[in-house]
């Protein structure tokens, strides 16, 4: 028995729509998360308040566990930031966690130089993040990124 000529595009449309609706499950995708320095305050014992700025470019939410980045000021090492801030962060969204950290000797002067100078001060930021995909396992991330920052008008100690 044949079939109607108009029932068969009929058939064609439908069976390509269940094709299409199949497919178009959300893809749930990991990206390496970022690091930046959002701002750094000089404090009045030296130390430094660092807000860092942790962005998640995967298509899920992650909880972001460990942070542990090596610090450079205009090429000189400042020391390690450590932060356990166990936040999460939506997909392609951003949060800040506050670290502090006591620099080096020289990276303390670039920074003091920087902010007498008025000028742009460049920063390294390199480590690990260790962040949990929703439904998964912990992974480690590694970072390397570049920045720069500069003293803030109207706030004394602060670079952003």
């Amino acid at each position: 028995m044949a079939l109607p000529r108009r029932i068969l595009p009929l058939i064609a449309l439908g069976m390509g729509l269940v094709l299409l609706a199949a497919c178009s499950g959300k893809v749930k995708r990991v990206s390496p998360p970022a690091a930046s320095i959002q701002q750094l305050s000089v404090e009045r014992d030296g130390s430094w308040t660092v807000e860092l700025r942790l962005h998640n470019y995967s298509s899920m939410s992650m909880r972001f566990e460990q942070v542990s980045l090596a610090v450079t000021v205009d090429e000189h090492p400042a020391g390690t930031l450590e932060a356990s801030p166990a936040i999460s962060i939506g997909p392609s969204a951003a949060d800040t966690v506050r670290a502090t950290l006591r620099p080096q000797p020289m990276a303390r002067l670039a920074v003091a130089d920087a902010l007498a100078g008025r000028r742009e001060l460049s920063y390294k930021l390199e480590g690990e993040v260790a962040a949990t995909p929703e439904e998964a396992k912990r992974r480690s991330f590694t970072l390397d990124a570049n920045g720069t920052l500069s003293p803030a008008p109207g706030l004394e100690g602060v670079l952003r």
